[in-house]
This record gives C-alpha cells, sequence and structure tokens, in this order.
C-alpha cells in the first residue's frame, strides 16, 4: 500500500505522542509506517518539513473564523496541550518560520503584528512550562504539590497583555515593529 503525506503526518504523530519530539526522527517515523526512512522524502523533503506539517495538524482545530484574541490563545493553548510536547512542535515550527501559521495572521488582524508575536510567545511559553510540570506530575518528579492553578494563570496573563494591547494605539515604533519612526511610544488620546 503506497503511503500519502498525511499518512506521514499521523504516524509522526503516533510517534510523537508514544516517544516525544526528542525520539521522533524520520527514521522512527518509517518504522511506524514499515518503510524505509528514504520513502518518506516523497512526501516532504525534510524533517523541518515534516515538523511543520505537524504543527499545522495540531492547531487544525483551533477556530480562526469570529474568533476574538482570547478565544484565539485560548483554542491555541488547548490544542497545543491535547498533543504530548505539542507546545514544543508548534512554538518550533513557529520560530524557524517553517510554514504560515493561520492563527499569527488572524491573530494579526486583530492586534498587529507585534500585538500577535507577543500573544504566540506568551501562549506558547506558558503551554510548554504547563505540558513540561504536567509530565512532571505524571512521573512523580514534582517535589512539592502541584502550585497555583496553571490554567487560571494562563487567564490573568493574557488578560493582562490584553488589556496593554488595548490601551495602545500605536505599538512601540522598534525595529521591525508596525510603526518604524523613531522608537518612542505613542500615547492614546481617547476621542470625544
Amino acid at each position: 500500500m503506497r503511503n500519502t503525506r498525511a499518512d506521514v503526518v499521523a504516524a509522526a504523530l503516533r510517534v510523537l505522542a508514544a516517544q516525544g519530539l526528542e525520539s521522533c526522527s524520520m527514521r522512527r517515523v518509517a518504522a511506524e509506517l514499515d518503510v524505509q526512512p528514504s520513502a518518506l522524502y516523497h512526501h516532504v523533503p525534510n524533517k523541518q518539513s515534516l515538523l511543520a506539517l505537524m504543527a499545522d495538524e495540531i492547531v487544525s482545530g483551533v477556530p480562526l473564523a469570529g474568533a476574538d484574541p482570547r478565544a484565539l490563545c485560548e483554542g491555541l493553548r488547548v490544542a497545543m496541550l491535547a498533543v504530548r510536547d505539542g507546545a514544543d512542535v508548534v512554538a518550533t515550527a513557529e520560530a524557524f518560520r517553517l510554514g504560515s501559521s493561520a492563527v499569527e495572521g488572524r491573530l494579526a488582524e486583530l492586534v498587529g503584528r507585534d500585538g500577535a508575536r507577543t500573544l504566540l510567545l506568551y501562549t506558547f511559553g506558558h503551554t510548554q512550562a504547563t505540558q513540561t510540570h504536567r509530565q512532571a506530575a505524571e512521573f512523580g518528579a514534582l517535589l512539592a504539590a502541584p502550585g497555583a492553578d496553571l490554567d487560571a494563570s494562563f487567564g490573568r496573563g493574557l488578560a493582562i497583555i490584553l488589556a496593554g494591547l488595548a490601551g495602545v494605539a500605536g505599538l512601540v515604533g522598534e525595529p521591525g515593529g508596525e510603526t518604524g519612526g523613531s522608537g518612542r511610544e505613542r500615547k492614546i488620546v481617547p476621542s470625544h
């Protein structure tokens, strides 16, 4: 039976679920499909491309239409937490720009490019920490009882960032930022 690209991605996600990102090699994905590693390259040019496809699959269920920034970040977090090392896969694909991120694009429409990056970096970091904490708890590696509720902590941090974004008319004009210019922060002057 001939495998498809979707079969390769599904096999990679099975290896990820069973062994984690560190052990998710092209050789193991090939073994999962009972093929030689070279057969995978008919579907993906390299491991980085496979990683991007895995990330796309992990976040494929995040609803984009009509979503507000909070709902997008919460949906992204839920999707990443649903897959072992999901936050690492998605954050790595995003950091290396291994594909286009529909979530980032939608967030940029809602809060600007710099606001979107800030929200994504917070969401990735908090979710990675949450996954690490949960895995440590699962293996009995935590020395103390679990701390504050990580879900509530995520919500509070997200509220802080969103309040800050709401309080800024234009983002800081840093190199690569949206406003360019002098690098000074522009203050909001409410219109009456």
